[in-house]
């Protein structure tokens, strides 16, 4: 086993006038057996930085130390890692067994130790009896598993994770998680875990480090990035709905920004005058998008409120009055979008 630590790490693309700077100088030390996910949108250099760990992209600039030793030089192969990608990567020739055997024949490792190391990866992965079928013979969710046991045989340092639940319908995403915080809990294996699904993150991990524009903008626990966001980005990238971020609200600072999650606004008989747009049914709760409205509200902001099913459903162009809860308040500089 072995912890990761990213020292300054960038990486550019091209050289003088066309380089192109995509990662940023990223520092972070993930222990050893943590499970650390990074997350943000399309783009942010989530998956080169990953990538950057496998070692199938060159670093620019920094260091890689994957258990006390720099990686910055070695072959993916001589890292001691494993990853597993988002288009499972099985040979469609093969069967489950060989296809998770496969890598163990490589290194020449004797058969009864390979089918040792199968057996139980397929126990743990509940692939014991699809052990011959072929990959054309299994559903999305049990080539991931295969792609898993393929990785959990190696008995890597670190495994890496790159987006492997995205295709995925939504039943089995939610499924897969459990069994991959199952499979976390069974054998303590540090992980990194790429995803831009902000709800997969907050599920996983115990740590996430925030990726925006090749930054990284934050890195704790889904608790701490929840509660107190490091910046705009992350209170309006982290939660579903995201967090409310008024410029003109009232009593709001010269230069800042008023951040409030939905769930912390209540529907009371005084307050900020909010006119209703629409709202949306998500079960036991319902969601108000709505505007704030008069003259001393500022420019007809954009507010969503979390109510409970029991409390009245206000009706589209209605007026109704909120109230955030002071303790619950955040507040951002307006020029740099970071936390005050």
């Amino acid at each position: 086993m072995a912890g990761i630590t990213l020292r300054n790490v960038t990486k550019t693309y091209g050289k003088g006038k066309q380089a192109l700077q995509v990662i940023h100088g990223v520092n972070a030390e993930i222990a050893d057996h943590e499970f650390v996910v990074i997350v943000g949108p399309s783009g942010c250099g989530k998956s080169t930085l990953l990538r950057m760990v496998a070692g199938l992209e060159e670093i620019t600039g920094g260091e890689i130390d994957i258990g006390g030793r720099v990686v910055n030089d070695l072959e993916p192969a001589e890292r001691d890692i494993a990853m597993v990608f988002q288009n499972y990567a099985l040979y469609p020739h093969m069967s489950v067994f060989q296809n998770m055997a496969y890598g163990l024949k490589i290194k020449k490792v004797p058969e009864a130790e390979i089918k040792a190391r199968v057996d139980k990866a397929a126990a743990i992965l509940e692939l014991g009896q699809l052990l011959e079928r072929k990959p054309r013979q299994l559903s999305g969710g049990q080539r991931q598993r295969v792609a898993m046991g393929r990785a959990i045989v190696r008995q890597p340092q670190v495994f890496l994770f790159d987006e492997p639940l995205s295709n995925l319908d939504a039943k089995l995403r939610a499924q897969t998680r459990i069994e991959i915080q199952k499979l976390h809990r069974e054998l303590g294996i540090t992980s990194l875990f790429v995803t831009h699904d902000q709800v997969e993150a907050m599920t996983l991990a115990e740590r996430m480090i925030v990726m925006n524009a090749g930054r990284m903008e934050q890195f704790g626990t889904p608790e701490e990035v929840y509660h107190r966001p490091a910046s705009t980005f992350v209170a309006s990238f982290i939660g579903s709905p995201p967090m409310n971020l008024l410029k003109a609200a009232p009593g709001a600072r010269d230069g800042s920004i008023m951040g409030i999650r939905p769930e912390h606004l209540d529907i009371r008989p005084t307050g900020w005058e909010v006119k209703v747009e629409t709202t949306e049914l998500l079960g036991a709760e319902r969601l108000v998008y709505g505007r704030l409205h008069g003259a001393s509200s500022g420019p007809g902001e954009q507010l969503i409120v979390r109510c409970e099913e029991n409390q009245p459903v206000p009706a589209p162009d209605s007026i109704i009055h909120v109230a955030p809860r002071e303790d619950r308040v955040h507040w951002f500089d307006a020029a740099s979008g970071k936390r005050i």
